[in-house]
């Protein structure tokens, strides 16, 4: 893990990601967050705890900090989960390879961000995981593929318990809120250099109109 940067008045400058993991319970989030974060695999969590998570990584030769969000996924959580939603910046959705109900219900929790949120461009990570659990499968690798291809996000499928694919997830919804980021800066100075480009006509108008008068 990497170490924050520091300005000049020793104040904290390394960007900070506010990460949500979404799923139902038993799909493996608390174990592939874990995974992530201290590269072991929890024996005994109950999938009914909500947890979070602060943690520091090199992505793309870029500090990072990862405010990670492991959420419950059930539906009691209601009025923290729109809270949650409102706040988080990158989504993880996540169901099982070997419980199809849990792959019906990624759907619904994208549908839940776009309540939220009234935006389907948000960044999101589709993650079918334990593949290590190949001989119980219930949902093929095309299935998840083509969810992700309707949600136009990218898709991993992992294993929490061999940690395969699990910095990748993270890495991969990272570096989609720094997409998202650089476009919105670039569309922000594109129109900036609009509104510079019609002030000069303006003030050059006015120029020859002057001129004429005189």
């Amino acid at each position: 893990m990497e170490n924050a940067k520091m300005d000049s008045r020793g104040i904290n400058t390394t960007r900070e990601y506010k990460i949500v993991l979404l799923g139902p319970g038993g799909v493996g989030k608390s174990a592939m967050t874990m995974q992530f974060i201290c590269h072991c695999f929890p024996e005994d969590h109950d999938p009914t705890i909500e947890d979070a998570y602060k943690t520091q990584a090199r992505i793309d030769d870029e500090p990072a900090q990862l405010d990670i969000l492991d959420t419950a996924g059930q539906a009691e959580f209601t009025a923290m989960r729109d809270q949650y939603m409102r706040a988080g910046e990158g989504f993880i959705i996540c169901y099982s390879i070997t419980d199809r109900r849990s792959f019906q219900e990624a759907a619904q929790f994208k549908q839940l961000i776009y309540q939220v949120r009234h935006s389907y461009d948000i960044p999101i990570v589709l993650v079918g995981n334990k593949t290590d659990l190949e001989g119980m499968r219930q949902v093929t690798r095309e299935e998840g593929r083509v969810l992700a291809r309707e949600f136009n996000c990218q898709f991993f499928e992992t294993s929490a318990a061999l940690r395969q694919y699990i910095d990748e997830v993270f890495h991969a919804v990272v570096r989609e809120i720094r997409r998202r980021e650089r476009e919105a800066l670039e569309a922000m100075e594109k129109g900036s250099r609009k509104k510079d480009s019609l002030w000069k006509k303006l003030k050059g108008t006015l120029r020859m109109r002057r001129e004429n008068v005189t």
